[in-house]
């Protein structure tokens, strides 16, 4: 069996539901090959990094079967199986993969259903830790109902299925339908120093010990709004991802990162990255960014 590390990671702790996991996490979908699809380039550097994400004490790692479709798994499965008792493995439904490398929805009852089967199948276990339920598509959330696709999931983790539930690219309005069917443990959508859409809703979750998990830290960023982190991580002699990360990590505790990579010395420098101390200075300057 695989064993975490002692090593401390920035950030600290944060519970999910019964499960007590570091803040600074691993996001495995770029371990699929180009556009998240077929296997990796380096299939000996996936396990490679797995096993190094475990031996530097992480203990939350985010996956979807949808991701390959289904390589990311498999290769979790074989880094990592049988995993430590101490590790979460966040999976999400809500989408497949077509031909041409797109993200066609998938909610019905059976979809989902049929999804979650293709997890536990391809993670190798009788019950997921927990399971994101996708909404809205790649521009974003957008508006429909999550009350039946929630209903599905919840009688799957009635069923033993499903330890936790969590919803992904969600509005506020579709969090609090969520949560009117059955607990959720967290909320994963876009956000980082320039998208700064969900503030308030990151500060209501934290209240209700509802964990944030934001993706794509340097996404959508303009010119300016790169060359002003820049500037910064310059100034502290970091990279742009580091002060990033840093930031994500100082804003509010609920929130856990899940950054990804294919290679095991870029995930070791982000963790050494995350860990930098932004002085108020530093937070004032970055915070203008979103504005």
């Amino acid at each position: 069996m695989t064993t975490t590390s002692s090593t401390t990671l920035p950030g600290g702790t944060w519970t999910i539901g019964d499960r007590t996991v570091a803040r600074f996490g691993y996001g495995a979908m770029q371990l699929a090959g180009p556009w998240v699809m077929g296997p990796p380039a380096d299939h000996d550097g996936a396990i490679a990094v797995l096993r190094e994400a475990i031996e530097q004490g992480i203990t939350h790692i985010d996956t979807s079967a949808a991701y390959g479709p289904r390589v990311t798994n498999k290769l979790i499965r074989q880094a990592l199986h049988p995993y430590p008792d101490s590790l979460l493995i966040a999976t999400k439904v809500g989408a497949n993969r077509d031909a041409a490398g797109g993200w066609p929805t998938a909610r019905t009852p059976d979809d989902l259903r049929r999804q979650v089967r293709e997890n536990l199948e391809t993670l190798g276990v009788e019950t997921l830790g927990l399971v994101n339920m996708r909404m809205g598509d790649a521009t974003g959330p957008q508006p429909g109902s999550v009350t039946e696709a929630m209903q599905t999931l919840a009688e799957l983790q009635q069923q033993g299925l499903i330890r936790h539930l969590g919803v992904s690219n969600v509005t506020a309005a579709q969090i609090a339908e969520a949560r009117a069917v059955a607990p959720i443990v967290c909320v994963q959508n876009m956000y980082n120093l320039a998208h700064r859409e969900d503030d308030p809703l990151i500060d209501e979750l934290a209240a209700d010990g509802i964990a944030y998990v934001p993706f794509f830290p340097l996404g959508g960023f303009t010119p300016l709004q790169a060359e002003a982190l820049s500037n910064v991580a310059a100034r502290l002699g970091a990279t742009p991802m580091a002060v990033a990360l840093a930031w994500l990590l100082q804003r509010s505790a609920n929130i856990l990162l899940i950054p990804g990579t294919s290679k095991a010395s870029h995930l070791r420098e982000n963790i050494a990255g995350a860990a930098i101390t932004l002085t108020d200075e530093d937070i004032a300057e970055l915070n203008g960014i979103g504005r």
